[in-house]
């Protein structure tokens, strides 16, 4: 006698049915991210070097906790960048990709100091050009940060400058030659907004503007600005005391994309991606590929939820 197989009903079936998995957030990284090839090549530098113990890092290699530790780990004396007056114990002291004045290097070699150079050659080029202005006979402004340790060597071999970061910080200028260049990493919008405010407030000045931001940096914001045409929301990978970091972070604001800024994986929070499916993917250039790439794999397995 033949039976019939047995045919469950469609109800049954969608209850014998594996579960479905759940949607989970998809990545885009922006097309340029962390580190740039000045910050890789002085980490590079500084890991080849042997006898940590006879090094002083001259500053902070790279703004970011992790790195410091791990230098310290290896025995690396580090001087902090606001405790650089008192000289070394260290034979040899390494200057970092943010470069120091010139002055700085003669006063460190006259204590008896060996030094390693990993300054980023762009910072270079950018200390030089602040040379050439002033020997012109140019008083210099920088349009950078007052304080931040590559513009404290931009100016430190000059007889006098002025540093603006606000348009408000322009002023007019008692000179009649002026000279203008960039901190290497400022925002490129910003920068032109500094120098029409300049031209407006000194119209008969013989004003020389020398582009030193480096490639790197406008082709990150470029990046930044794509990313924004496709995102929403958005994280940016890097260390809180990272000035590049939050410049990131406050481009992608004003784009109208909600930033968060994590320094590693294990500080990103689930909620910030409610009602998203899509997330960007930005670093500074003080975050190490390796944190950069936990951080994308966590998102990746966050899972898509309705808005809060």
């Amino acid at each position: 006698m033949s039976t019939i197989p047995f045919r469950p009903s469609t109800l049954q079936r969608r209850d014998m049915a594996p579960p479905r998995a759940q949607a989970t957030l998809r990545v885009i990284r922006a097309r340029a991210l962390g580190m740039c090839f000045g910050v890789r090549d002085a980490l590079r530098d500084v890991l080849a070097l042997r006898d940590a113990g006879s090094v002083t890092v001259w500053g902070e290699l790279v703004h970011n906790p992790l790195v410091i530790t791990q230098l310290g780990e290896r025995g690396f004396v580090q001087r902090g960048e606001q405790s650089r007056i008192a000289f070394p114990d260290t034979a040899r002291v390494l200057i970092t990709a943010h470069g120091v004045s010139d002055r700085e290097r003669a006063r460190l070699r006259a204590h008896g100091h060996e030094l390693i150079d990993t300054t980023c050659p762009l910072v270079r080029h950018a200390h030089d050009v602040a040379l050439r202005l002033s020997a012109e006979g140019r008083h210099v402004v920088v349009l950078g940060k007052r304080g931040h340790v590559e513009v404290q060597g931009l100016v430190g071999d000059l007889p006098r400058a002025d540093v603006v970061w606000e348009r408000h910080e322009v002023a007019h200028y008692p000179y009649p030659r002026l000279g203008v260049l960039a901190q290497t990493t400022t925002p490129p919008d910003r920068a032109a907004e500094l120098i029409d405010e300049i031209r407006l407030l000194n119209p008969t000045a013989d004003l020389r503007v020398v582009d030193t931001i480096c490639a790197p940096t406008r082709d990150r914001q470029r990046a930044l600005d794509e990313l924004a045409g496709e995102v929403r929301v958005a994280v940016v990978v890097g260390g809180s005391g990272s000035n590049n970091t939050r410049e990131l972070v406050a481009r992608l604001a004003r784009l109208g994309v909600a930033a968060h800024r994590v320094a590693t994986a294990a500080e990103l929070e689930p909620g910030w991606f409610a009602g998203h499916a899509v997330v960007g993917l930005a670093a500074g250039t003080s975050a190490l590929p390796d944190t950069v790439d936990a951080v994308e794999r966590r998102l990746r397995d966050l899972p898509v939820s309705p808005p809060r």
